[in-house]
């Protein structure tokens, strides 16, 4: 297999890439591009389903043609993907029913209120995530009750949930394959981690029938074949996995304690706890961190849904920026933020406190306030985010987390990187590639065929850029986070349920 290749389909919330990597773990060409985001009303974030496969398509072609290689050159290809948006589509048209609901989508926030008192602790205890809307099982409830015959139709067997993994295996196998990785499908909110099976009781609640759901698979597996009028051969898809459990693998965090932050559009921290499932006590997600060869690994995880596109909204909203390169430069423009905090709680608050009626806010602002000190105060923000929630996997796991590895698009900023040591007081490591999201679904797919016999292998190619280590004093760090506090407070509960 030395001449032949891994391809991966990285299917972001934003856009699509596609890269092509080789038994060194270079990427050796790669494709991009945005596809639409919807918002049809201040509560809805959707995408269209059939447009991110067009989309991948087209990446496909482009990272093939950027390596100079056929379609034969490739011995597998592997997924990963944003986590959590619900894709219902016709079995027998192949067709989407409705605009895809995205993670970040709060629609379902209101009827969460009215069985939170019934079902909170019980689906926390069994599923390992808080009650919110992020659920893909609530998107699947909301879709039963206003989508014309949804619920007769999905009771027939003539309609199909996924997430987005199960949407592109969908389409890439021809409608033969109708499966979900077992990384995304403990991100659905509707996974019975305690017994290893779909929730049953909770989705009898919520009215979805169970002949929806797709086949839960080991992470690194046999997905089944592409389709050869794709692209004129057949591949097998041997590897799918969530995003941020991905990046965890691809950062080497494989003993319990090891600890990632992806900084993307949304910030996830997320920790290994091995194979022993431990639900969090303080209000942590647990995730089946993945699955390989039948044997599962848990994992700890902390995010917060509005990071990465509070850039993009300085961008494309507030138009303060023309591009999210230029935010460090701002920043260290300025001393200090100036006393602006800017909560990105654009979409509602996640862990630790989950309150999705809480709004984003900037607070502070003076007339001595400038551009810089907002653009400053917002890469403040997701550090602040990250911090909130390593407190709480600090105490949920008693282990004192002293270095975490980072990756993302935003793991590019020098400054924001050394403001997470300084606050967070560990250093952070900074790999020379940060792709680690792509390379963890690339480990995937080659170790299901032997392209790699081992991680040892994988990672022999691998170097660090960076690590940063904390410079700030305690009793500045101390003060600092005591401010973002006292702003969190003030966001939280503004819309009214």
């Amino acid at each position: 297999m030395s001449e032949q290749y891994i391809l991966v389909i990285d299917e972001g919330t934003t856009g699509t890439r596609v890269l092509i990597v080789d038994h060194n773990s270079t990427i050796k060409a790669q494709a991009y591009t945005e596809f639409t985001q919807y918002h049809p009303a201040a509560d809805r974030v959707e995408h269209d389903a059939e447009e991110i496969w067009q989309a991948t398509q087209k990446m496909m072609q482009q990272a093939l043609s950027a390596a100079g290689l056929k379609p034969a050159d490739i011995a597998a290809l592997g997924i990963t993907n944003q986590r959590a948006t619900t894709v219902v589509w016709d079995r027998k048209t192949g067709k989407p029913i409705l605009p895809a609901i995205v993670w970040q989508d709060t629609r379902t926030a209101g009827y969460i209120e009215t069985i939170r008192d019934q079902w909170a602790e019980q689906a926390y205890a069994h599923t390992g995530w808080a009650l919110a809307p992020v659920y893909s099982a609530l998107s699947l409830n909301w879709i039963m009750e206003n989508v014309p015959d949804a619920r007769e139709r999905g009771k027939a067997g003539d309609l199909a949930f996924g997430t987005i993994d199960s949407w592109l295996i969908h389409r890439l196998t021809a409608g033969k394959v109708h499966a979900i990785a077992a990384s995304n499908a403990s991100v659905t909110g509707s996974y019975d981690l305690l017994n290893d099976r779909w929730y049953g009781e909770w989705l009898d609640f919520l009215g979805v029938p169970q002949s929806l759901l797709p086949e839960v698979r080991d992470d690194s597996g046999d997905f089944g074949m592409t389709d050869p009028a794709l692209l004129g051969v057949e591949i097998p898809i041997t590897g799918a996995i969530a995003d941020q459990h991905a990046a965890l693998f691809a950062q080497g965090c494989f003993e319990p304690g090891t600890v990632k932050c992806t900084h993307g559009t949304g910030t996830f921290l997320d920790m290994n706890i091995g194979p022993n499932l431990a639900i969090s006590q303080n209000g942590l997600n647990t995730i089946i961190a993945w699955r390989m060869n039948g044997e599962t690994i848990y994992g700890l995880e902390g995010y917060a849904a509005v990071t990465g596109s509070a850039i993009q909204w300085l961008r494309d909203g507030a138009e303060m920026i023309r591009s999210s390169e230029e935010t460090e430069a701002l920043a260290t423009s300025v001393s200090d933020n100036g006393g602006v905090y800017f909560v990105p709680a654009l979409t509602g608050l996640s862990a630790p406190y989950w309150d999705s009626f809480a709004r984003g806010m900037i607070i502070g602002i003076t007339r001595g306030t400038k551009k810089a000190h907002i653009v400053r105060a917002t890469l403040e923000g997701i550090v602040y985010a990250t911090k909130d929630f390593l407190e709480t996997m600090r105490r949920d796991s008693g282990v004192k987390i002293k270095s975490i590895k980072v990756d993302g698009g935003a793991a590019r900023n020098d400054f924001m990187m050394q403001f997470q040591s300084d606050l967070l007081d560990a250093e952070v490591v900074r790999p020379l590639n940060p792709e680690a999201t792509s390379l963890g679904a690339a480990y995937m797919a080659g170790l299901a065929i032997g392209y790699w016999d081992s991680p040892a292998d994988f990672f022999a190619g691998q170097q660090i850029d960076r690590v940063f280590k904390p410079q700030m004093p305690a009793a500045e760090r101390e003060r600092l986070y005591a401010e973002w506090t006292k702003a969190i407070k003030r966001c939280m509960g503004w819309v009214e349920g």
